[in-house]
C-alpha cells in the first residue's frame, strides 16, 4: 500500500486531548482559565474557528480529521485510562505537571489532550503580532524576531520521529526546545522543563494530507497563521 493511502486511512486512529483546570500550583505559573478549565472526564474543545479558516496554510479536511478524530480519540482514551482511579478525581494539569506518577495511556492521552488544546489556540486566520514586551523579549534572548523563527524552525525540523517543538519561559529567559510524541515541557519528566506559550505540532498526522514530507514547508506556512495575540497573552501571564 502507498504511503499516502496508508495514512490517510490509519489517521483517524491516533487521537488528541483538551487542556486544563485551575489547579493553582505554584509549580506552574501559566494560566490557561482563556482556554476552560477541566477535570474528568474530560471533553474535546470546539475549534475557535472553521475548519477551513486557516486555508492555504492547513488545509479543510487535515483540520477536520485532526481535530474531530485524532484529538477525539486522545480524548475518548484518557477519560478510558482514568475511568474508576484516584486519578479521576484530579485536573488535567494535576497530572500533566506529576505524570511520571501515572501509566503510560495517560502520558500519551493527557499529554495529546493538553498539547492539541493549547494548539487550536496558537492558530488564527487573523494577522496579528507579537506585544511589544514580548518583542522585547524575543529580541533580548534571540537577536531579532527573524533569529527566532530560524532557531524554532531548526528544533521543529530536527526533532525526529513524531513530537512537538515550544517556545518556554523559564527563569526570566526565553528558550526553545523540543519533545517526543505528545510529551510538553510541564511534565515533570521533560528533559528541559518550563512555562510553554508557543507550540507547534509535528506530527504527521497535523500536515501530511496537504505537504507530504515536506515538514518544512509546513513550518513556514505556520508563522502564516500563528497566534500572536494569545502567545503574547500567555507569556503576559508568565513574565511576572
Amino acid at each position: 500500500m502507498k504511503r499516502s493511502s496508508f495514512l490517510q486511512r490509519t489517521l483517524g486512529l491516533v487521537g488528541a486531548s483538551f487542556l486544563f483546570s485551575s489547579f493553582s500550583s505554584r509549580k506552574i505559573s501559566v494560566d490557561f482559565s482563556a482556554i476552560n478549565a477541566e477535570s474528568s472526564p474530560f471533553s474535546l474543545p470546539a475549534l475557535p474557528y472553521s475548519f477551513e479558516a486557516l486555508e492555504p496554510s492547513i488545509d479543510r479536511l487535515t483540520m477536520e480529521i485532526h481535530h474531530d478524530r485524532h484529538h477525539k480519540a486522545y480524548v475518548d482514551n484518557l477519560n478510558k485510562a482514568v475511568a474508576n482511579t484516584p486519578m479521576a478525581n484530579l485536573s488535567l494539569e494535576e497530572l500533566i505537571v506529576n505524570i511520571s506518577k501515572y501509566p503510560v495511556a495517560v502520558r500519551n492521552n493527557g499529554g495529546g489532550h493538553w498539547n492539541h488544546s493549547f494548539f487550536w489556540q496558537l492558530l488564527t486566520p487573523s494577522k496579528t503580532n507579537p506585544s511589544q514586551e514580548l518583542q522585547n523579549q524575543i529580541i533580548k534572548d534571540f537577536g531579532s524576531i527573524e533569529n527566532f523563527k530560524t532557531e524554532f524552525t531548526k528544533a521543529a525540523t530536527s526533532r525526529f520521529g513524531s513530537g512537538w517543538a515550544w517556545l518556554i519561559f523559564k527563569d526570566g529567559k526565553l528558550i526553545i526546545s523540543s519533545t517526543p510524541n505528545q510529551d510538553n515541557p510541564l511534565m515533570d519528566l521533560a528533559d528541559i522543563k518550563g512555562n510553554p506559550i508557543l507550540g507547534l505540532d509535528v506530527w504527521e498526522h497535523a500536515y501530511y494530507l496537504k505537504y507530504q514530507n515536506k515538514r518544512a514547508d509546513y513550518i513556514a506556512s505556520f508563522w502564516n497563521i500563528l497566534n500572536w495575540d494569545f502567545v503574547s497573552s500567555q507569556f503576559a501571564k508568565v513574565n511576572k
